[in-house]
């Protein structure tokens, strides 16, 4: 239901600039392995994750998602991301939109990266 005289603003994933938020690294054959800690909360981050033996996660990503891993260094645009992996893959990562919009809000909702605006 929409307020009078309140316009709320749109935001346009096309136009946010993806930026990493976690440890990771880039194996010989070129896939990538993100290292998410077990625990999100101050106190669990700083007192108990450094006695645990294995105290993060590893996410390895296939070619794709290690090819949009890289590109999101907070430089580049989620358009130009998109270009770059259609130059890349071409047809192969058809729908292009709506799978990278959906890598990336999963990649937001565990907080492996986050967005910011680049005000016009």
């Amino acid at each position: 239901m929409k307020k009078r005289g309140v316009e709320k603003s749109r935001i346009n994933l096309l136009d946010l600039i993806p930026v990493r938020n976690i440890k990771w690294e880039k194996k010989e054959d070129g896939l990538i392995i993100l290292f998410k800690p077990k625990f999100e909360h101050a106190f669990l981050k700083k007192y108990v994750l450094p006695r645990l033996k294995k105290p993060y996660y590893k996410i390895k990503l296939d070619h794709v998602g290690s090819f949009t891993w890289e590109l999101c260094d907070g430089s580049l645009r989620v358009k130009e991301v998109a270009k770059n992996l259609k130059d890349k893959f071409g047809e192969d990562v058809e729908p292009l939109y709506d799978r990278l919009a959906l890598f990336l809000q999963s990649l937001e909702k565990t907080h492996l990266i986050f967005y910011k605006r680049e005000d016009k």
